[in-house]
């Protein structure tokens, strides 16, 4: 049971950064304004807000589809379709982080599930997710990103190495 709690503490405790780090964000350029969904119409995108280095602009941008603008044909209903099927996806992997997983798969799917949760209330917030990380190299820019994003992509890159060490023991053992 502890085990459960402190895996719950590390994804709610993703969810607050990502929420903060966009609600600090979002202060900023509306004032203190509420939004209201879709809010991603309400402010002109892409909205720079801070040169930084020459290779990393914080910016303030909307994605109403999906990593890297997936499920935009699907128009009008496309975000029901995706907040449906992460709220599925996030469930399903709850699951099993909490009732099947092997200890060394739970911190990366407690990233994984903290991060797409974080995203799931932008969507069902404002119909879209807010982006705000911009790297790039001359005018060739990276899809921006946010806190969640970066906790999805950290757990999934230790799950994958986590998952490859523990088959590597298990080949050596044999």
């Amino acid at each position: 049971m502890k085990k459960v709690i402190k895996l719950l503490l590390v994804v709610l405790a993703i969810i607050l950064l990502d929420q903060i780090s966009k609600g600090f964000l979002i202060n900023l350029i509306t004032g203190g304004v509420p939004l209201a969904a879709p809010a991603w119409e309400l402010i002109p995108v892409p909205y720079l807000m801070a040169h930084v280095t020459d290779f990393f602009n914080v910016v303030f941008t909307w994605n109403p589809g999906t990593s890297f603008s997936l499920f935009r044909a699907l128009g009008e209903s496309a975000p029901i379709v995706i907040i449906v099927i992460t709220a599925f996806v996030i469930g399903f992997i709850s699951y099993y982080m909490i009732k099947r997983a092997k200890d060394y798969e739970q911190l990366p799917l407690a990233f994984i599930v903290g991060g797409a949760f974080g995203n799931l209330i932008d969507r069902m917030r404002f119909g879209a997710v807010v982006d705000f990380l911009d790297f790039h190299i001359g005018g060739a820019h990276w899809p921006a990103f946010n806190v969640a994003d970066i906790f999805i992509c950290v757990g999934v890159g230790l799950y994958i190495l986590n998952w490859l060490i523990a088959r590597r023991k298990c080949i050596f053992k044999k």
